[in-house]
């Protein structure tokens, strides 16, 4: 509600200086944090709730960590009411409590204004290691959360400004390299009592009520902002679904993620039924991540100029049933929380991609690839532990192509995923042999994805455990309007120039390393936008003389033939194309259901005849990729079916819903990963 009595000019200064407050917390949390993965990479985020939980400012923060506390604060009032006071501290890091993953530990700060509890700083930060299975605490192999470390619930580290040492020396005697754990508290302590003096000074400007009022103010403004933009939206239900990467006894078992977005008078709904029900791996994660997810994913498609705040989420809801992959409940794994936001990014992409296709891009990386290194540092004979998230390529859009080896969107406005390869290597012993683009990563398009990079890292250590988790290592970042798919993450560890196994991509779990071996990281890359043969051959010349394409790869990919001195043959490039465009295969939907497989996970089954599938080099369990006329693709798993029709495919309703089609049309089919998954038994179901 606006109050005229405070003029829109107090208002901004009141709620810049709010964001400022926050600015100088992170600068404050930069200067003396002990581990690099916070002075290096900014993982890390600040921001001041109010004691309804909602977020009053946020600066260059982390979208991953500071959309999803108004939860932690609601959780931190459940658990304590009334019974807070000045100078009490709440620490907490349990997903299962509104936190998002184990390492991810903040601080939480009651401020109050004589005996009015007003605001609340906090800090999230990324601890390299919280005790678990395996260093780095995250396991690509995690079977449960007690896996993956010490559970934090809401507890007070400080009462009434007296420190509980006891539950901090039970908190540090669990985790490797507890000095630097020790360290990154004390800085996130400081950004605390910083902001308790500012606020305290512009408190003692203003006037309490005034300061209530502002914020009030801003938050009115941030709303109906929102809402004038889903406005301009069509109306409507609108759905897509995609997959994570689960590993099951026997392999590979996909889990299903789905939405359904709806769009009315000013207002969002994203309702995840139908997702699959929650499974013991590292694939699933709380409703507070899903729904910070789908908020990153509007805000930035909806409003990205707009000042972050909690009335810029009011028009948005989420809701998803409880067990399931998006909502999960103990004692299920939930370290992959960012794979689950990145893929509720991505599936709300695919469905407001139909509400408003000028406004989307390909999908980006789709994982935070979290890789650990652990083991004894032989200087100085303790712990050492590894932590990056080497990054991808995002997704190309109708003005540009895709940003190469930078931030995704939910990351925040600083954070460096990979640390200098300098301080690195002064702080464990490990050395960076490369980084680099990956040549030929990028999802082809009339506007390229970005690329991925590739980053090799050499072990000095006698010995030391490597841990992966990640995603998009089988289902690569996906294309729109036409765009093709960039290329999956792949993570490889050679030793004595051979490359030692690893049975499931994308998600290690203690590797046993020795010195010498060499760990390399190849990150994927953006999804591309439009019809890659539609591409100027000028651009495709450009990045083959970049070194961002081969030449082989502009003929294949792009149907630009480039000559010994990199310039476009123009006439083979018109009979290339010509050639690339007769060899698409399309199919005529028929009426059909929405089938799916899987044994805990749940993946769609695409029924072709072997004609069909021996025209597109194709063997049972292949992933194929279809597209219509609907922005975004749609996957599933193809299966030899003698009594289907050839060039035909059986489709259900939400199918057809995502490609824009109905019987009788025609849509593009093509392989996007070869191989199978796990066997298992196959059911139908109606919807």
């Amino acid at each position: 509600m606006t109050n005229s009595t405070i003029s829109p000019i107090t208002e901004q200064v009141i709620n810049e200086l709010l964001i400022s407050i926050v600015r100088e917390m992170r600068a404050t949390m930069i200067r003396s944090a002990y581990s690099s993965t916070v002075y290096e990479m900014m993982d890390f985020s600040c921001a001041l709730f109010d004691p309804a939980g909602r977020m009053v400012a946020q600066a260059e923060d982390l979208g991953s960590h500071v959309i999803p506390m108004p939860a932690t604060v609601k959780a931190i009032m459940e658990q304590f009411g009334t019974d807070l006071a000045p100078g009490d501290v709440v620490m907490l890091n349990d997903p299962y409590h509104s936190g998002t993953h184990l390492n991810d530990v903040s601080i939480v700060y009651p401020l109050f204004v004589g005996d009015e509890l007003l605001i609340f700083p906090a800090n999230r930060a990324h601890w390299d290691d919280v005790g678990g299975s395996t260093p780095g605490s995250m396991s690509g192999r995690a079977r449960d959360v007690f896996q993956e470390g010490l559970r934090i619930p809401p507890i007070k580290v400080y009462e009434r400004g007296k420190v509980n040492q006891a539950v901090l020396d039970l908190v540090f005697l669990n985790m490797r390299v507890p000095d630097e754990r020790r360290g990154d508290f004390r800085a996130m302590m400081a950004t605390c009592r910083l902001a308790e003096r500012r606020i305290a000074e512009l408190v003692g400007k203003y006037g309490l009520d005034t300061v209530k009022a502002a914020i009030e103010m801003n938050m009115g403004r941030s709303e109906e902002r929102m809402r004038r933009n889903i406005r301009q939206l069509r109306e409507g239900e609108y759905v897509y679904e995609d997959y994570l990467e689960f590993y099951g006894a026997e392999g590979l078992d996909p889990v299903l993620m789905r939405l359904a977005l709806t769009v009315r008078d000013g207002s969002i709904h994203a309702d995840f039924a139908g997702s699959s029900d929650q499974v013991p791996g590292p694939v699933n994660s709380t409703l507070a991540v899903t729904t910070g997810g789908v908020v990153i994913a509007l805000k930035s498609i909806l409003d990205p100029e707009g000042l972050i705040n909690h009335g810029s989420f009011l028009p948005i809801t989420v809701s998803a049933p409880e067990g399931t992959i998006v909502n999960a409940t103990p004692p299920v794994p939930v370290g992959s929380h960012g794979e689950i936001r990145k893929r509720a990014i991505a599936v709300t992409l695919g469905a407001i991609a139909q509400a408003a296709p000028e406004l989307v891009a390909g999908d980006m990386q789709g994982t935070s690839n979290h890789n650990m290194i652990g083991g004894l540092n032989p200087r100085h004979g303790r712990p050492f532990v590894y932590y990056e998230c080497p990054i991808g390529g995002n997704g190309a859009f109708a003005e540009a192509d895709g940003p190469s080896v930078i931030c995704t969107v939910d990351w925040g406005g600083d954070m460096s995923p990979m640390k200098p390869a300098e301080a690195l290597e002064l702080e464990v012993p490990l050395k960076i042999e490369r980084t680099e683009l990956e040549t030929d990563s990028a999802g082809p398009g009339r506007r390229r994805g970005g690329l991925g990079v590739r980053r090799e890292i050499r072990i000095l250590a006698e010995s030391a455990s490597y841990s992966v988790l990640s995603d998009r290592a089988v289902l690569p970042p996906f294309g729109v309007l036409g765009g093709r798919s960039g290329r999956p993450n792949r993570y490889d560890v050679r030793r004595d120039g051979d490359e030692l196994p690893i049975e499931t991509p994308g998600k290690i779990s203690g590797l046993q390393l020795r010195a010498g071996d060499l760990v390399t990281q190849h990150a994927a890359g953006g999804g591309g936008y439009g019809d890659p043969l539609k591409r100027p051959p000028e651009d495709v010349a450009r990045d083959v003389a970049w070194g961002y394409v081969t030449t082989e790869h502009a003929r294949v990919k792009y149907g630009v033939v480039i000559r010994l001195d990199q310039t476009v043959d123009e006439e083979a490039t018109v009979r290339q194309r010509n050639l690339l465009h007769t060899r698409e295969i399309h199919l005529r939907v028929v009426s059909g259901q929405d089938e799916f497989a899987g044994q805990l996970g749940r993946h769609r089954i695409l029924r072709l005849h072997p004609d069909t599938l021996a025209a597109l080099g194709a063997a049972n369990g292949d992933v194929a990729e279809l597209t219509g006329p609907g922005p975004a693709p749609l996957r599933g798993w193809v299966r030899a079916d003698g009594s289907s029709a050839p060039a035909t495919l059986p489709l259900g309703p939400f199918a057809r819903r995502v490609l824009g089609v109905e019987d009788g049309a025609e849509i593009d089919v093509r392989i996007v990963h070869k191989g199978a998954p796990r066997p298992v038994s196959f059911t139908t179901t109606g919807d």
